[in-house]
């Protein structure tokens, strides 16, 4: 069972991490007007690559308590990226007959972001060995 601490620590980082998530979106699809929804996609694939770097970066340190874990990668980085956005729209690409707009939705969404999470994580795993 969860402490109280770490329902609230996590509650708190989905409240930054969506705040975060609508900030990032607007901003990405604000400088890049695309029929393609780059603003889901930018923040799925900084926030793999962020969740990366902090599993590491938790799994080769001991700085963080558990309760910090769960606020930064729960909390923040859960709610920050965007796995229901994506998959809607995809769903709305794929309705309105853009298949290969949707496709490619698809690919750079599922195989960016496991790059991207592998990425971050043996970047911060060289950095820290």
């Amino acid at each position: 069972m969860m402490s109280w601490q770490t329902i609230l620590a996590i509650g708190s980082g989905g409240f930054i991490g969506a705040v975060l998530r609508a900030y990032l979106n607007g901003l990405i699809s604000h400088k890049l007007p695309h029929e393609l929804p780059y603003g889901t996609l930018g923040v799925n694939l900084i926030g793999s690559f962020l969740m990366g770097v902090i599993i590491a970066y938790f799994m080769y340190t001991n700085y963080f308590s558990l309760t910090t874990k769960s606020f930064l990668s729960t909390g923040v980085l859960g709610a920050l990226t965007t796995y229901s956005t994506f998959a809607i729209e995809s769903f709305f690409l794929l309705e309105g007959g853009y298949i290969m707009l949707a496709l490619t939705n698809i690919t750079l969404n599922a195989f960016g972001t496991i790059f991207m999470a592998g990425s971050g994580f043996y970047l911060m795993k060289y950095f820290l060995k």
